[in-house]
């Protein structure tokens, strides 16, 4: 068990580490770059990288989407975003882009998705993103999965992922009726990837309601308010590797049944996805590194889905930030700079090199070391 500290008489804390606080550390063999494969699988589909995309209409549009898909990562769209509010979001986005970083800027957003969703407009955008080819996935809010679900399946999507700030498979609720993932899971023909979620019991619980991804972490980044607001902060490592945990004993507990996990959060360099993946996940979930290259809506502007939320937003404008160049160079290269914000998947596979690993599921067994 992990270390257990005393914070006061009759209260204590399990410590919890960052991906910041530890370092991948290499092993007896290295191979050769152009030797080692970063595909992964979820269900019927294969991608060529560990990428999926947070759902931010900062970086999501149908066809950044598209994009990343060609790239072979998976483009993830926001049906509770602009793009199902508007039928042309590109003014609003450009209004956005041009925002300071202030008290003003909340208000705004909240102001411009105070706009009600379309649910035409759901089946046109699953259009767009099914034209352009590839896998397509939609993110849904738990809150909004019964209502808009009939919408989505009906456009007929590839991937559904139904993601909040915190999901648990056991929401109580004494006004409404809860999601039972379990039972709305059981009766789809397609994966479901769910979360957020931040602890080993969690993560069990969401492998169990037939999950074929579980999303670990919260998204938290230099804009996440999440810990001001909720007083809740994932140290991503910790977070990680008990999910993982999770995961061996689901294994022993079904037989073989795999889920995969998707790391959602602290990911800004390459050096950052390869602790991860070295952690247990099995691919990463980035948001405001992908708002830096040019094909972005929001030109360079970021923001998590949670900062407009009407009553209680959990996240800070970032202003915009100048690109960094394409999204074909910000994931595969080449990079012009040695900070690790380019070539994100190139500097993963440099690693796996590195430490004599072949495949992603390989990497999963790196040594690590804390660092500080």
């Amino acid at each position: 068990m992990r270390d257990v500290v005393e914070i006061g008489l009759g209260k204590t804390a399990q410590r919890g580490y960052h991906l910041d606080d530890i370092a991948i550390v290499p092993s007896r063999r290295t191979r050769d770059v152009d030797d080692v494969s970063t595909t992964w699988q979820l269900d019927a589909y294969q991608f060529d990288i560990p990428c999926v995309a947070h759902p931010s209409d900062a970086t999501m549009s149908p066809a950044t989407a598209v994009r990343l898909g060609q790239l072979g990562g998976l483009g993830v769209l926001n049906v509770e975003g602009l793009w199902t509010r508007y039928e042309d979001p590109s003014k609003v986005l450009h209004e956005l882009a041009a925002l300071d970083e202030d008290a003003a800027a909340t208000q705004r957003l909240q102001e411009i998705y105070a706009e009600p969703i379309r649910p035409e407009l759901i089946a046109e955008r699953v259009r767009e993103l099914r034209a352009g080819g590839g896998t397509v996935a939609v993110r849904v809010s738990p809150q909004h999965t019964l209502a808009l679900a009939p919408v989505i399946l009906d456009a007929g999507v590839d991937i559904l992922v139904i993601q909040g700030t915190i999901v648990s498979a056991e929401h109580v609720s004494t006004t409404d009726e809860p999601l039972n993932l379990k039972e709305f899971i059981a009766d789809l023909d397609l994966p479901v990837i769910v979360g957020g979620c931040t602890d080993y019991k969690t993560a069990l619980h969401l492998m169990r309601t037939g999950a074929a991804g579980v999303i670990v972490g919260i998204g938290g980044d230099d804009w996440s308010t999440t810990e001001s607001v909720l007083g809740i902060r994932v140290p991503m490592a910790s977070a990680i590797a008990d999910a993982a945990a999770a995961r061996r004993d689901y294994l022993d507990e079904t037989g073989g049944r795999y889920v995969h996990l998707i790391a959602d959060g602290d990911l800004q360099t390459s050096g950052d996805i390869a602790k991860a993946l070295g952690c247990g996940a099995d691919a990463v979930m980035l948001g405001e590194p992908l708002s830096l290259c040019e094909e972005a809506p929001a030109g360079g502007a970021w923001w998590h889905p949670a900062a407009s939320h009407p009553a209680l937003p959990r996240g800070a404008f970032g202003v915009a930030q100048e690109s960094l160049g394409s999204m074909e160079r910000l994931l595969h290269g080449p990079a012009h700079e040695p900070d690790g914000q380019l070539n994100l998947f190139g500097g993963l596979r440099r690693a796996m090199a590195k430490c004599g690993y072949r495949d992603l599921k390989e990497f999963q067994k790196v040594g690590l070391v804390l660092d500080r």
